[in-house]
């Protein structure tokens, strides 16, 4: 979902469902009921096959690929169904799609989740690929994809997008008021292969700091909406040209110790 990046306003830690094409009026609950209900009978045959596809593992492996998933992080037996773990922690499930990738779930519904490519259990780290940017690169109708705001799938998670990262800026600019064209000037900002037509189109900037509070006003541009996504430290210096290669690096994230999942109860 696009975010307008006032100087007044953060970042929102909640979340509206948006297309990146603009809405001309608010939608009839009605309407919103059966918007609802098509896209589960679309999307319930996806999340079969991808059941199917090899979400469980044996637990004596402890492994989804090449990555070791241990404690708090958990997978599912897929002899019982349960997890692997005995007291699992909310929030540490580890889907292991295509029995390869371990995959993270997304907050929000109908987007995929973060997909993991390495663990240090000794730092409490770990880097990821936010899969759902992705799948919008590699859409076939551009005018129908969703990006969202990296932080806003984390929420209600038990990680943190680690402050070392940088940042993409993806910028959705609307092209009939000119606003796409002027974009298109500022040589900091690169096209991107996300445009709809001549309805709209996405302009990326990389190298933008981590923001604890969450604030990129000073990014803000007239008439576009705006997307942050967290990328490597080490791509200080690339070129916002580059930004499918930096989606695929990932990105570092943090967890705190866990608090026991079933405190012990005193008399």
């Amino acid at each position: 979902m696009w975010f307008k990046l006032r100087p007044q306003y953060c970042l929102p830690s909640s979340f509206i469902h948006h297309n990146l094409s603009q809405t001309s009026a608010p939608m009839s609950p009605g309407c919103c009921w059966f918007v609802l209900a098509v896209l589960w009978a679309w999307w319930l045959p996806w999340m079969l096959v991808e059941a199917e596809d090899g979400q469980e593992v044996d637990c004596s492996t402890k492994k989804c690929g090449n990555v070791s998933i241990l404690d708090p992080f958990w997978l599912t037996d897929k002899a019982t169904g349960k997890s692997c773990s005995p007291d699992p922690h909310p929030g540490y499930d580890v889907a292991c799609t295509n029995n390869s990738d371990p995959t993270l779930r997304s907050s929000i519904p109908l987007n995929r989740g973060f997909e993991i490519l390495n663990i240090s259990y000794e730092e409490r780290s770990f880097h990821a690929i936010d899969v759902g940017k992705l799948d919008v690169l590699n859409a076939t109708d551009k005018c129908l994809a969703v990006f969202y705001n990296t932080s806003v799938k984390l929420k209600g998670r038990p990680f943190k997008i680690a402050p070392v990262n940088l940042n993409l800026i993806l910028y959705n600019c609307t092209e009939k008021d000119g606003t796409a064209a002027a974009a298109r000037r500022n040589r900091e900002l690169a096209p991107t292969s996300v445009r709809c037509g001549n309805q709209w189109a996405v302009l990326a900037r990389a190298g933008v700091p981590h923001d604890a509070t969450g604030n990129y006003s000073n990014y803000a541009r007239k008439g576009c909406g705006a997307v942050v996504v967290p990328v490597p430290a080490s791509s200080a210096g690339a070129n916002a040209s580059d930004y499918k290669q930096l989606f695929n690096d990932g990105f570092l994230l943090t967890w705190d110790v866990p608090l026991p999942p079933h405190p012990p109860i005193f008399p």
